[in-house]
């Protein structure tokens, strides 16, 4: 943070009723320039066709323009460039808006003084797009309510289509809870309704936010914390009759229960709730099941097997016990993540089979150390080295089909494995950093 966004932070953090009415001086030349030069060269382009590069030589010009029309509240933002990349493993396509490169830097200035304002009332059970926490402290949370509390039964749910349904109108009335600066709420309410260019036809946005921008993020955080978060903290679990643990990243949430009417009373209310604020659950990723310490003896007991498992963030968590026999919960790669992270592999190395060792190596690396970064996670070692075997394989036939002159024999193939050795898996949140990010 900047030192004016230092000092909002502050007094949001000294007063949680406070509306800030003046806002936009901390939009400066300074903060846009720094947003500027944190965004990757190879960058996509907005509808303009700028490039990062081009948009660097021409800061100067650009910046005094757009502080100037924020400042008299005439900027435009332009339309959003639609592009649909593929979700993995499957045909579908997930829609992203990209923005222009200058209006990306008025977006992320905007949303770092939002952050700094919002950031005081957000609750610790919100992860996804804040600062200072991601994806393993959302693990590690709900591995500590599953583990060290009461619990009995998991509501796993998803939100449907998510960002292509928020209501403009909901979501400017709860930025309006702490935002009053009329230049602030003018450019939120533009970018909202600023539209997408698709195949060169322009598209009304009369609801939802596009993926991809800085702003969206934010948003986004700011709407499910009144719509979801707060209710569920000030409303929903003062009327539980037992303990209620609650996880939420972005649009994906768990909830804890003790009890199963709990957890029935609340998935009865739930869905008008949602309703509301024009939202809705995705019905093939929502489900109610038994799961937790207690919940194991039982369904062994009563049905001879373990509880069913559900899925999060990448990882499925299941019941098992430890060597003494005691419970513990296990965390290992989604199947389906699992397949996805194999095919990227094979793709890459189908790709890059012509290229010199050096340069295949390299690749390779990257892509590993980026999958061990994320799953390496304590008890998940069978994954792991699965993914480790795969790519040992897949290297050995890419590099067999390089020329006509038959397979690469494992005795040559081990001396190109002296010099250019795959990663092995490694474990990097352990059990007791897990705990360490519970507690933070």
């Amino acid at each position: 943070m900047t030192t004016g966004i230092e000092r909002v932070a502050a007094k949001a953090r000294s007063d949680s009723k406070l509306k800030f009415t003046s806002l936009t001086h901390h939009l400066s030349k300074e903060l846009l320039y720094k947003n500027l030069m944190r965004i990757p060269l190879n960058s996509g382009h907005g509808v303009d066709d700028k490039s990062v590069e081009e948009t660097r030589l021409r800061f100067d010009k650009w910046s005094k323009e757009m502080l100037t029309e924020v400042h008299r509240k005439s900027y435009k933002p332009p339309p959003v460039r639609r592009v649909f990349i593929p979700k993995p493993g499957r045909q579908e396509k997930r829609p992203i808006g990209v923005p222009t490169i200058s209006d990306r830097c008025l977006q992320k200035s905007v949303g770092d003084i939002l952050t700094g304002i919002f950031e005081q009332d957000f609750l610790a059970s919100s992860f996804g797009g804040r600062p200072g926490v991601g994806a393993h402290h959302a693990i590690s949370q709900l591995q500590r309510a599953i583990s060290a509390t009461r619990c009995n039964w998991v509501y796993e749910a998803d939100l449907k289509s998510f960002f292509t349904s928020i209501d403009h109108g909901w979501a400017m009335r709860f930025v309006e809870e702490r935002v009053g600066d009329p230049r602030i709420l003018s450019l939120i309410r533009r970018w909202l309704k600023a539209g997408v260019m698709n195949d060169g036809s322009f598209e009304k946005s009369d609801v939802g936010t596009p993926q991809g921008g800085s702003i969206s993020v934010i948003i986004s955080n700011i709407y499910l914390h009144y719509v979801l978060d707060l209710w569920i903290e000030k409303a929903v679990k003062p009327r539980m009759k037992g303990a209620i643990n609650y996880v939420r990243y972005l649009d994906d949430f768990v909830l804890c229960f003790e009890y199963k009417s709990d957890a029935n009373r609340f998935r009865s209310v739930i869905e008008k709730r949602l309703e509301k604020f024009s939202l809705s659950l995705e019905p093939t990723k929502t489900k109610l099941m038994r799961f937790g310490r207690p919940a194991r003896m039982r369904m062994k007991e009563m049905y001879g097997r373990k509880p069913d498992t559900f899925s999060f963030l990448g990882f499925t968590f299941y019941c098992t016990t430890t060597r003494k026999g005691s419970f513990r919960l296990g965390l290992k790669t989604e199947k389906g993540r699992l397949n996805r992270s194999m095919l990227k592999i094979k793709e890459c190395l189908v790709r890059i089979r012509h290229l010199p060792l050096l340069t295949q190596h390299k690749s390779i690396k990257q892509i590993l150390h980026g999958h061990f970064r994320y799953f390496g996670v304590g008890g998940n070692h069978l994954s792991l080295y699965r993914i480790y075997r795969y790519t040992l394989k897949t290297w050995r036939k890419c590099l067999s089909r390089r020329s006509q002159s038959g397979r690469l024999n494992w005795e040559k193939y081990d001396k190109i494995l002296r010099y250019y050795p795959i990663p092995k898996p490694k474990t990097y949140l352990t059990y007791a950093r897990m705990i360490e990010l519970a507690s933070l």
